[in-house]
């Protein structure tokens, strides 16, 4: 027969349980409403960013600094048309957005160009509304290979400029080689609802310099409905050739002065 205490200890028992059932729902619930509407995490997988990102950084974008879309949220539920509680991007942002030609892949580039803006590339050289945007040359950049899509092992060095723009946002923007396919280019004028968006990789970037009118395999003009959100913070970073199979060497991989670093 069970006594008063054996009863009293299960009774206990099953409300530390659901207790702490119900401190892991809301936990779950709350992760899931900050992934939502407030931050949300991406992480790098190619150089087009280099040097401002690297492939292997993983950071948070914030969603609701230019509001929400339908892209806003998982699966892309067509809820409603356009942005809500929005605000504009600022020329010099890193933002996310979704691929205009497939409306689902996840893009990140910084904004260059706003609506009306004319934007043209002259030797190696960005223009806005006609005017070259001012350029310094400054330490090269040392990377692998890749950086400039190079097959080969071992480090590279690449010419690297700080760049400022017009409203005073100054970014690294990297030279990989004199003459690229994107160092010279017509004028883009920038539809109203649009932006243009680069790589700070200029010469390993897929961009708005490409498909702007209707070419194959780029970007081209960015809706504000295809934007997620704004690039804030780096939270990790590790090395590309970082391996899951071999843990011993991720602390060696780690690259720990990248924690915590704000994305300019």
């Amino acid at each position: 027969m069970s006594s008063e205490a054996d009863v009293k200890g299960k009774d206990t028992e099953s409300g530390s349980l659901m207790d702490t059932l119900r401190v892991i729902v809301h936990a779950l619930i709350l992760a899931l409403l900050v992934r939502i509407f407030l931050y949300q995490p991406f992480n790098i997988p190619s150089g087009s960013m280099i040097p401002t990102l690297l492939v292997g950084d993983y950071l948070f974008v914030s969603k609701f600094s230019y509001g929400y879309s339908k892209y806003s949220f998982p699966w892309s539920p067509n809820l409603f048309s356009g942005r809500i509680l929005g605000s504009e991007p600022k020329r010099g942002d890193v933002a996310v957005f979704k691929l205009p030609s497939d409306n689902s892949t996840d893009y990140i580039k910084r904004v260059i160009g706003l609506p009306g803006d004319r934007i043209q590339m002259i030797r190696g050289v960005l223009h806005i509304n006609g005017q070259p945007v001012e350029r310094r040359r400054v330490e090269d950049f040392t990377g692998p290979a890749a950086t400039c899509n190079v097959r080969r092992a071992g480090d590279i060095q690449v010419a690297r400029y700080m760049e400022t723009l017009p409203n005073g946002v100054q970014h690294s923007t990297l030279d990989c080689r004199a003459g690229s396919d994107g160092d010279d280019t017509s004028v883009f004028e920038v539809p109203a609802g649009h932006y243009f968006m680069m790589g700070d990789n200029r010469d390993n970037s897929t961009d708005s310099r490409f498909g702007a009118y209707g070419g194959y395999g780029g970007v081209g003009f960015v809706p504000r409905e295809n934007l997620i959100g704004r690039a804030d913070i780096i939270f990790f970073s590790i090395g590309e050739t970082a391996s899951l199979f071999a843990p011993w060497r991720w602390p060696f991989e780690i690259r720990w002065p990248r924690f915590f670093d704000v994305i300019d």
